[in-house]
Order: C-alpha cells, then structure tokens, then sequence
C-alpha cells in the first residue's frame, strides 16, 4: 500500500469517527485488528473493537480536533496526533464519577497497515491530564 493510500485511509477512519458512523471505522479495520488500548490490555478483533466504541459510545462523547496524519513511505506504518474534545458522559469503571465533564486533551495513536486495513491500533494520552481535568471540572 502506498503513503498516499494509507493517509487515505487514515483520513477515512478518523472523518467516520468524528460523524459517529461507528461502521465505517469498523470498515478501515482488519478483522483481526489489535487495539491496544491507553494503559489498558491488548484486544483482537473486529467485532471486540466494536464492543469497545459501544463502551465509549455510552460513556463518552468526543470529536477529534487538528488531526495531523502521518505515514512511512511504505505505507505500513502510520500515526496520527490530534486534540480530543470530550464530555464524560457516564461513569467509566475504575475512573472519577461522570457529571458531563468537558475536556480536552492531546492523544495520538500508532497504526499499522496491510492490506488496506488497518491492523493494529495503539492509543496514548495523559490519563493523569485527564483525571485532572474531570475532577477539577
């Protein structure tokens, strides 16, 4: 896959994130996606990944602001670096009480590709910046 495919395809995913269309990000994914998640275990697997954007679908509601995409020449590699815009809409196992909290916090992610999907997803972002900004709030 070229740069220019892969970049195509990261712009894909993250437009269907920002409209809620939770299928086509599903469509951008392998089926044996590995989605690493921010300070969490590794999950395999499309339909895994599905239940996940349920999970935060109920608890958080995001829009992803100054997108910026990258990707190796190969197009095998890829990351995105973006500000997360969010409200804390439900409680989250393990994390503050939810009240409608806003946020907004700096996060990227690290992608891998191949065959025109994408196969494994890692996330990063300050949870101690976020904890802080859903407390303080």
């Amino acid at each position: 896959m070229s740069r220019a495919a892969t970049l195509a395809l990261l712009e894909t995913y993250y437009a269907a994130f920002n409209a809620g269309d939770w299928n086509g990000m599903l469509a951008c994914l392998a089926d044996d996606v590995a989605h690493d998640i921010n300070q969490g275990s590794r999950q395999v697997g499309k339909d895994t990944f599905a239940t996940f954007l349920g999970h935060m679908e109920r608890c958080y509601k995001e829009r992803l602001e100054d997108i910026v995409l990258m990707a190796s020449e190969d197009g095998s590699r890829a990351a995105a670096e973006f500000v997360v815009h969010g409200s804390y809409l439900a409680t989250d196992e393990g994390l503050p009480e939810a009240a409608g909290q806003t946020y907004v916090l700096p996060a990227g992610a690290f992608l891998a590709i191949e065959g025109g999907k994408i196969t494994r997803l890692t996330m990063y972002y300050n949870l101690a910046d976020w904890t802080a900004q859903v407390v303080g709030a």
